[in-house]
């Protein structure tokens, strides 16, 4: 580490708290498409994407455009006391494009955690029950209902309880760890049949408002059900008049190669939410629904002050056109392709990876010690992480064990960024086994 680098180390750990984490510890001076440049003119190829936030690339032309011009006009009115039309322009877009041949309507906020407490606010009034149902391995947020809804402890819960209450929380489908012992496609999925057990031990379904659910957990490592999944939770949901709420935070805006994942599994969730890369790289986040539901509470019963910002929702704007006009799509399933034939070789080659999976290029690989027993290979995904930083790239791991390496790399990535991540990570891979 330089002097210049190590200088500003020590100033980031005299003057901000340790609670705020940091994966390497590089500054990063710029960055285009998918490689960022520290202060020291290091280039890193970015296979974390800023945690799911990247997907059309660092300062995308039409992003960074979208920004400075409507910076130039005004910044900030609050919507709730001077509209502004890329605001409605944007709501109107979201409606026509999430899942589902019903009427919509759209709220922004901030952030993912935003969204999440103003689905199941939403869900709460519009149904008048207080429960929600979460999942093992879920990840919501970091906010005080939020963080309940979310699972693992350590580091998220730990030390910052008592919790929000009427939260109750369910086995997933992580067929590699199957909850109950079972084995698809014989298990018939009965996770998700277990729901109606579950109202029966841990909350009456009369008194449930909503289930949140993600199509692919995030931070939990990746799980991804089966295609019966999520029909058969929204069965039953509409039988007991329930509320479905799919939290796209990181799942969205073309992650899995279609703009949401939930198409994957062929259903239209009452509530959506999503953030992350729906604003290009600025803070915006939405919630998406059915407009009966979404218009049920009151003038003045939600909002924010910042929520919607004007700045923000153009950059979002110009997200949607990329993907959509633009073909960013199609590039990422694609991509999705490479990046899953990538991994399934180094599975066949290293003992280490013991599970690959995902949608489109929202994929990860499972460490283990041992095929067999599938004892989680923490140290050594954390071990991967350091020597491919050091290498010149930059990857994050997930899961309830810290043993899942995933892939967020921007959609614009280009085949010899992509290749030369790839190399690095096979050559992290060949020094862990020597």
């Amino acid at each position: 580490m330089t002097h210049h680098q190590q200088a500003l180390l020590d100033l980031r750990n005299q003057h901000v708290p340790q609670g705020p984490f940091n994966v390497t510890p590089t500054f990063i001076q710029e960055a285009r498409g998918a490689v960022m440049i520290d202060i020291e003119g290091r280039e890193y190829i970015d296979f974390a994407g800023g945690i799911g936030v990247n997907n059309v690339g660092h300062c995308h032309p039409k992003v960074v455009h979208a920004i400075q011009d409507q910076a130039a006009k005004f910044i900030h009115t609050c919507f709730h006391i001077a509209m502004y039309e890329p605001y409605v322009q944007l709501a109107a877009k979201l409606n026509d494009l999430a899942p589902g041949d019903f009427a919509k309507m759209t709220m922004f906020a901030n952030s993912g955690a935003e969204a999440v407490e103003n689905a199941v606010k939403i869900a709460r009034y519009a149904t008048g029950r207080p429960a929600v149902i979460c999942f093992e391995n879920a990840f919501h947020g970091r906010t005080l209902l939020t963080m309940t809804l979310t699972s693992k402890v350590k580091p998220y819960k730990w030390g910052f309880g008592p919790f929000a209450p009427e939260i109750y929380r369910m086995p997933y489908a992580y067929c590699y760890r199957c909850p109950f012992g079972l084995s698809y496609p014989s298990c018939e999925t009965a996770c998700a049949d277990y729901l109606e057990a579950f109202f029966i031990s841990n909350v009456a379904a009369e008194q449930t408002a909503a289930l949140i659910a993600e199509p692919i957990q995030g931070e939990g490592g990746f799980v991804t059900p089966p295609p019966e999944y999520f029909p058969k939770l929204q069965a039953i949901c509409q039988k007991y008049g329930i509320a479905l709420i799919i939290d796209e935070v990181q799942t969205g805006m073309g992650r899995t190669g279609k703009l949401f994942a939930i198409d994957h599994w062929g259903i239209a969730p009452d509530i959506l939410t999503m953030a992350k890369s729906l604003g290009g790289g600025l803070p915006l986040s939405a919630v998406t629904g059915k407009a009966d539901m979404m218009n049920k509470p009151h003038v003045g019963g939600l909002g924010g002050t910042y929520a919607g910002n004007p700045i923000a929702c153009r950059a979002a704007l110009a997200v949607l056109e990329i993907l959509i006009e633009d073909k960013l799509l199609e590039t990422a399933e694609a991509l999705g392709r490479k990046v899953r034939e990538r991994l399934i070789d180094l599975q066949n080659r290293f003992e280490i990876i013991g599970d690959v999976r995902g949608k489109g290029p929202m994929l990860a690989m499972e460490f283990v010690q041992d095929r067999e027993t599938k004892k989680p290979a923490t140290d050594d995904a954390k071990k991967l992480v350091k020597l491919c930083y050091e290498k010149g790239l930059i990857l994050i791991s997930c899961g309830n064990f810290g043993n899942v390496i995933r892939t967020l790399m921007p959609l614009v990535i280009t085949d010899a960024q992509l290749e030369k991540g790839f190399g690095i990570l096979e050559e992290a891979l060949t020094e862990l086994h020597k």
